[in-house]
């Protein structure tokens, strides 16, 4: 019974995602309508900004799953922060993808080392990337705990940076969708936005689920081997 729960939430999570995504993108490509700035290439918004706010949330969901461990030492938090921040990097790898491509379409270039909120992203990208070296340069245990713990607090920090970075650059190469006076868009594109972000997080949420159910799996068989050495 320990696994049926897990597997039959990762089953409606991955279902989910798959008929949010699947909607949304539906409705961004034939529904909602075409910018008068950029035409055609600013359709990859509905997918390019869910990412990178699913990348947030998962290296978001690593930090809480930290402190959960610091603060209450239970060994479980480990790896389910663990599992967060490498969906956290996955995510952040499909963003400077995405953004690439959309830099590309849009203004010719497929990346600009002068604009900061790409280098800031590209930073935080690179700090969680750096987390794996440093999990598996340490022993499996409590140090190792710990210290990835820590580390995943750290690097939370760098996500508002990162994502204020749009709001206070002086060169506007990067737009700014939503502002005090809300989203700068209509309410067609608003609307698709928001079904390519549930499901996005929807996948987000059924890789998590799946990907810790697996490791929870292949732990519990490493213990029945060694007893049954």
């Amino acid at each position: 019974m320990s696994t049926s729960s897990p597997n039959s939430r990762g089953l409606t999570l991955s279902l989910a995602a798959v008929c949010l995504l699947g909607g949304g993108v539906a409705l961004a490509l034939l529904w909602a309508p075409e910018d008068l700035d950029q035409g055609i290439s600013q359709r990859i918004f509905y997918i390019h900004v869910p990412i990178a706010l699913t990348a947030y949330a998962c290296f978001g969901w690593g930090a809480w799953k930290a402190l959960r461990l610091l603060w209450t030492r239970q060994e479980r938090y480990d790896l389910e922060s663990y599992t967060a921040v490498h969906q956290g990097t996955i995510f952040g790898l499909l963003t400077l993808v995405t953004g690439s491509i959309w830099a590309r379409a849009s203004w010719g270039v497929w990346w600009s080392w002068g604009e900061r909120q790409l280098v800031l992203f590209l930073i935080l990208f690179l700090f969680y990337s750096a987390y794996f070296m440093l999990r598996f340069s340490v022993d499996e245990g409590p140090a190792r705990a710990n210290l990835s713990a820590v580390y995943a607090l750290f690097g939370v920090v760098l996500i508002p940076v990162s994502f204020l970075a749009i709001r206070l650059a002086e060169n506007f190469i990067h737009p700014v969708v939503f502002t005090r006076d809300g989203p700068q868009m209509s309410g067609e594109m608003f609307a698709a936005f928001l079904v390519c972000l549930a499901g996005t997080l929807a996948l987000a949420a059924a890789l998590y689920t799946n990907e810790l159910t697996g490791k929870r799996l292949d732990g519990r068989l490493r213990e029945l081997r060694e007893l049954l050495q």
